[in-house]
């Protein structure tokens, strides 16, 4: 029987493989979407329905981008920032450099 890896090494082992950077970093992205979408809408005190009807969604597609389930469309977040009475700013940045 083999032995159990760490966290640590298997994390490592997984991020080695070839696409494995570029899903990482769409994970990140979901996940700070979503989470931008859920404290600005937990900030304006209203449940997920209300949101999403204002966007023109049903509450689980709203549910489950702010799980970071789903990578949402540009025009989807217009929607969802204008639900929220926010404006989108989409911006590129210079990468972090490792350390």
């Amino acid at each position: 029987m083999s032995e159990r890896k760490a966290w640590s090494e298997k994390r490592a082992e997984i991020m080695s493989r070839p696409a494995a950077g570029a899903a990482y970093e769409a994970a990140r992205i979901r996940f700070e979407l979503g989470e931008a979408v859920r404290l600005r809408r937990e900030e304006l005190g209203l449940t997920q329905t209300e949101p999403a009807e204002r966007a023109g969604l049903k509450q689980p597609a709203v549910a489950l981008f702010e799980a970071g389930g789903t990578m949402p469309t540009i025009p989807i977040l217009e929607r969802l920032a204008d639900a929220l009475e926010v404006r989108l700013s989409v911006q590129f940045q210079p990468l972090r450099e490792a350390v």
